[in-house]
């Protein structure tokens, strides 16, 4: 089964199965940055970080503010004794500087380019 994108111009979510349900979920405030790559980078450490959670469906939400991204991380989770033990990873993560340094890098926004 592989990933599921849903793109708009004002959110962007990935996921492994719709309806996508967030048993548990953190969120972070980003700048402003190509949602679909920060996803994709997010749901990537998320996955590495807790694929030994038995049950546990990752989902992440990019959602656009005014000036700002809102991130919400987390999924679905089949098994409840191990919701505190997910969140707290989750909450290390999505503060972690230096992941959020290489994840706003490769999802940081082009500049335009200007014809002659």
């Amino acid at each position: 089964m592989g990933w599921i994108t849903q793109k708009t111009s004002e959110r962007v979510l990935v996921c492994r199965r719709l309806p996508a349900r967030f048993d548990l979920s953190v969120e972070a405030h980003f700048p402003l940055c190509r949602m679909g790559r920060l996803a994709h980078q997010i749901r990537q450490d998320m996955w590495r970080a807790l694929q030994n959670l038995r049950g546990f469906i990752p989902i992440v939400e990019v959602t656009r503010a005014r000036d700002h991204l809102i991130v919400r991380a987390g999924g679905q989770l089949n098994c409840v004794a191990h919701i505190a033990f997910a969140n707290e990873r989750l909450c290390a993560l999505l503060t972690d500087q230096d992941l959020r340094a290489r994840w706003l890098r490769f999802a940081a926004l082009k500049a335009e380019k200007k014809a002659c």
